[in-house]
């Protein structure tokens, strides 16, 4: 088992947090993980991103190579195709379609969603709605979250346990509108496959 992601998108989006679950899930599975992330622009509205490598096999560089990405997941669609030359040949794009317009010269998002829709191997939705129909505005990364966990083999259970491990300390509500935001966009993603 080996599958190397790409994380991305704006300061405070909640990336990182993204990054700290699979992390934790990826552990508790005895699995071998590297990580490095790129986040000094985090408080700024800038992007952030992260490398996560996960492996049964041991992994000699925390660094993914361009075109050895198997999965680029992102809470902003700009974001996503910044990092395709990232992208393997056969690798998935998991994206937000709502755009954070942090930049003057920010394309048009019709422009945005037709390069994305280039692409064979994307699932793309509004992850913001989702969110703030399923539990709260502010899970959308946890929406994010379950959208890509139909790419990466870790089990729902233990990802769904590092969810719980990281908002408990705020409270058995925060905790389950984070589970229900997860466990939505795990449902959108599968249906968009089986398209």
């Amino acid at each position: 088992m080996k599958t190397d992601i790409i994380l991305a998108g704006v300061g405070g989006q909640g990336i990182l947090t993204v990054a700290t679950i699979l992390g934790a899930a990826a552990l508790e599975d005895n699995l071998y993980l590297k990580q490095a992330e790129v986040h000094g622009m985090s408080q700024r509205g800038g992007d952030v991103q992260s490398n996560l490598r996960i492996s049964s096999n041991p992994i000699h560089s925390d660094l993914i190579p361009t075109g050895g990405a198997d999965l680029i997941v992102s809470l902003e669609p700009m974001e996503a195709l910044r990092y395709i030359p990232f992208l393997g040949r056969t690798g998935w794009i998991v994206t937000n379609t709502v755009p954070f317009v942090n930049i003057d010269n920010y394309p048009a998002i019709e422009d945005v969603k037709k390069e994305l829709g280039a692409f064979d191997n994307v699932v793309a939705f509004d992850m913001d709605a989702v969110a703030k129909d399923t539990a709260s505005p502010r899970s959308s990364n946890m929406v994010l979250l379950g959208a890509a966990s139909a790419f990466i083999d870790l089990s729902v259970e233990k990802i769904e346990k590092a969810v719980t491990s990281f908002f408990e300390r705020k409270g058995e509500r925060v905790v389950q509108q984070n589970i229900a935001a997860f466990r939505a966009g795990r449902e959108m993603s599968m249906a968009q496959i089986r398209k």
